[in-house]
């Protein structure tokens, strides 16, 4: 009787083990001739980093030109809106133009109409080199709270006005 339970016993773990390893192999797609191909390991590209808006119908105020700070009670300002007119005030005189943010955090400005009072030297040079970095602008970026344009007269500096 024992040894009819032993031989039981040994049976039922054979079985049993032959049944994990098919299980196991199952699972693991050992064996199998056609694979499913949904299940095949998918290529996933790398993210790219995520491209920022540029921020319309916010009003923005200049901080410095080149790390030069702008000086004077009106600083130049300019808001982009929705339909993509660009209008400020340069220091002395009001201007408006079309500007369009592009792919990879460009920005393009067309040519500027400029009201022509008539300013202080000091004051409508700044503004000259202010509307040129403007008007030649190519890059942007938002660091921190600050909005940077980058030129080809240089690089501006402007903080988000109230």
């Amino acid at each position: 009787m024992k040894a009819m339970q032993v031989a039981l016993a040994a049976g039922a773990v054979a079985l049993l083990a032959s049944a994990t390893q098919a299980s196991a192999q199952n699972m693991l797609g050992y064996g199998q001739k056609n694979r499913d191909k949904a299940n095949a390991p998918q290529y996933i590209p790398p993210l790219k980093a995520q491209e920022k808006v540029f921020p319309l119908d916010s009003t923005w105020t200049a901080v410095s030109l080149n790390g030069k700070p702008f000086a004077g009670a009106e600083r130049p300002s300019f808001i982009i809106d929705k339909q993509y007119r660009a209008r400020g005030f340069g220091g002395c005189n009001t201007f408006a133009a079309t500007a369009f943010p592009l792919k990879e955090q460009h920005l393009a400005v067309g040519p500027l109409a400029l009201t022509k009072r008539s300013c202080d030297k000091v004051v409508g040079a700044s503004e000259m080199q202010f509307l040129t970095a403007l008007r030649t602008s190519g890059q942007w970026d938002l660091v921190g709270s600050q909005l940077v344009i980058k030129s080809q007269a240089g690089e501006l500096r402007f903080d988000r006005a109230l």
